[in-house]
């Protein structure tokens, strides 16, 4: 057997009418002779043949047969064509078809030698040269066999170099057998691998003239073509593993992180329960972890320091209640309170409102990058809790937004909604903008548009109090100091709110007087929302001037508890230790003016 490494064959024989039966015959031994000492099969050495005269035929190709008997049965089954010589046409044929993977030939990368073998008996009647070069050129090998009356240019224009070996003419077709066992040794050639030192780290391969290495599966050759390396299989990604992907000799396997098991895919990981071992103590829940587990707490406890046990906590600070005035715990529960004079109303949460006044009111936000922007959402929901004190309406409370970092924008004017569930979804729907903290610029902002009566301020002889509010929860970036006191001077009650890292100087310089019932401060985002807990943000409007009507739907004993329930929210915000409050003494001075025209009209 030719043991020198697989080889692609394709025997390209000339069955012209010039070529005699019995002539044909000893062609037919020639390629059953010497396909009988190649090593054939799938992995070896693959053979296919065609057969040409004035067309081309495919008697089978490289895929097709992989044992000699197959091919030898084939072989003799070849009716020749008996027609011209057209070599150029085979080589052709050879080079766009016979040679591709879709017949069988192994690809290039696996540097399998690809040999045509030639045998023809007369001169071709197309041309050979430009043809045989192009395929010489795409890496096939061809011997070229002229027998008899062969014409030995052509010959030499079909073959590879060197052409001593690779060109060879037998005198007769009688002499074919004999040339076969000489071609054989030719073709054959010395085992390279066993000749010479190799030097391959696996598996050396025999080619004719020469050899190649090889590499054992889960392994790839290194560029010197020599030595082989593990192929990492994790590398390309497509591992699917859910947590990490080990590579083992050109495969891998997937392997969890600890506390997680491998589940039944072999691809994704399962967290470990470890609640289910019922080994916990846990009084009311077990909440399994990467590595171990912790007891949690039912709604309304807390956690002891046994880490174990649960005892009955204040649930009006641990939950968002919505109570309106005041949230009032008990034994695992809470419930809601009104100011005296006031009715809780059926959804158990909001009080009956005396709609003493309107108020036209502008909200300053802090949108700058320190605030963050899971902050800048509790932001948000600190407007809305606003918003539910206040009884929005065209002819009631009017509210505008702005939002401002190094640059400022109207969320929407005083104008743009008339009820306070339009407000609460237009302030979810505002976008955090970052960057800066231009508080200077937001104030003037204020002053010269938002209370415009281009942007749905009444005008000022309407006596409709003006209400800023400005939070922030850092230093400005620039002076404030000019439009805060513009704002004052223009007629704007002023509340300043910070939070986190607010500068209480800046917080002074924004509030109205009494400075310290106009500004407050919150020393994190999570706490804030408590300032709104007790505050109930109701003005009633200064004496009418001109044409404009006192508006009070509330009697006078309304006014009286007003101003009762007034002190007392403000007693329960110096409790909490919480500063953010109206100005009780000018609060108090608009109700005593308020009773005293009362008291005229009567």
């Amino acid at each position: 057997k030719c043991r020198t490494g697989p080889l692609d064959i394709v025997f390209v024989i000339d069955s012209s009418r010039s070529v005699r039966p019995f002539e044909f015959e000893t062609m037919r031994r020639f390629m059953v002779d010497i396909i009988g000492n190649l090593d054939v099969g799938p992995n070896a050495t693959r053979v296919g043949v065609i057969q040409y005269s004035s067309q081309v035929q495919n008697i089978f190709s490289l895929k097709t047969f992989f044992t000699w008997a197959d091919m030898e049965k084939a072989i003799n089954s070849i009716i020749p064509l008996a027609q011209g010589t057209m070599t150029g046409l085979a080589i052709q044929y050879v080079m766009n078809v016979a040679f591709t993977t879709q017949e069988g030939a192994r690809p290039p990368h696996k540097k399998i030698p690809r040999i045509a073998i030639i045998v023809t008996d007369g001169r071709p009647q197309d041309r050979v040269t430009e043809v045989a070069t192009q395929a010489r050129n795409a890496g096939i090998e061809i011997y070229a066999v002229g027998i008899q009356r062969a014409d030995m240019n052509s010959l030499r224009a079909m073959a590879s170099p060197p052409l001593e070996e690779h060109v060879f003419l037998v005198e007769s077709f009688e002499l074919i057998q004999q040339f076969g066992k000489q071609f054989q040794d030719k073709l054959c050639g010395v085992d390279m691998c066993v000749a010479q030192e190799h030097g391959c780290q696996h598996s050396c391969v025999s080619t004719p003239g020469s050899f190649y290495c090889e590499c054992n599966p889960g392994y790839r050759l290194n560029v010197d073509g020599k030595s082989c390396s593990p192929i990492d299989a994790c590398a390309d990604g497509r591992h699917g593993c859910q947590h990490q992907c080990v590579s083992v000799r050109g495969s891998y396997s997937c392997r969890c992180r600890p506390g997680y098991y491998l589940s039944q895919n072999k691809r994704s990981c399962t967290m470990i329960d470890y609640c289910s071992f019922g080994n916990h103590s846990c009084q009311h829940e077990c909440v399994s972890i990467p590595n171990g587990h912790y007891c949690r707490c039912r709604s309304g406890y807390t956690l002891q320091p046994d880490s174990k046990s649960c005892r009955a906590t204040d649930l009006c600070n641990g939950v968002d209640h919505g109570c309106e005035f005041k949230c009032v715990s008990t034994e695992g529960s809470y419930h809601c309170m009104c100011p005296e004079g006031q009715q809780l109303q059926a959804d158990g949460k909001t009080c009956s409102k005396c709609g003493a006044g309107h108020v036209d009111l502008v909200m300053v936000i802090d949108g700058s990058k320190s605030v963050r922007p899971q902050n800048f959402e509790l932001v948000k929901q600190f407007v809305n809790r606003i918003v539910d004190l206040l009884d929005v309406s065209p002819h009631g409370t009017r509210v505008g937004l702005v939002q401002y970092s190094s640059r400022v924008r109207t969320e929407f004017p005083l104008n743009k909604y008339h009820s306070a569930d339009e407000i609460k979804k237009a302030v979810m729907d505002v976008e955090y903008m970052e960057k800066g903290t231009m508080t200077g610029l937001a104030l003037k902002h204020m002053v010269e548009h938002s209370f415009s009566e281009l942007e749905g301020a009444r005008p000022l002889s309407h006596n409709i109090p003006r209400i800023g509010l400005v939070f922030t929860d850092g230093r400005s970036q620039d002076d404030i100091s000019e439009w805060a006191r513009r704002a004052k001077e223009s007629g704007i009650v002023m509340f300043a709110v910070g939070v986190g890292k607010a500068v209480e100087e800046e917080l002074r310089a924004i509030a109205s007087e009494p400075v310290e019932q106009h500004f407050s401060y919150s020393a994190d985002f999570t706490t804030m929302t408590h300032l709104v807990e007790n505050f109930s943000l109701n003005i009633c409007p200064e004496e009418g001037k001109g044409e404009t009507e006192i508006r009070s739907p509330c009697e006078c004993e309304a006014l009286v508890q007003f101003q009762t329930n007034t002190v007392a929210i403000l007693q329960s915000l110096t409790e909490k230790n919480i500063l953010w409050t109206h100005s009780l003494a000018q609060m108090t001075a608009r109700l005593e003016d308020l009773e005293k025209q009362i008291a005229k009209k009567k």
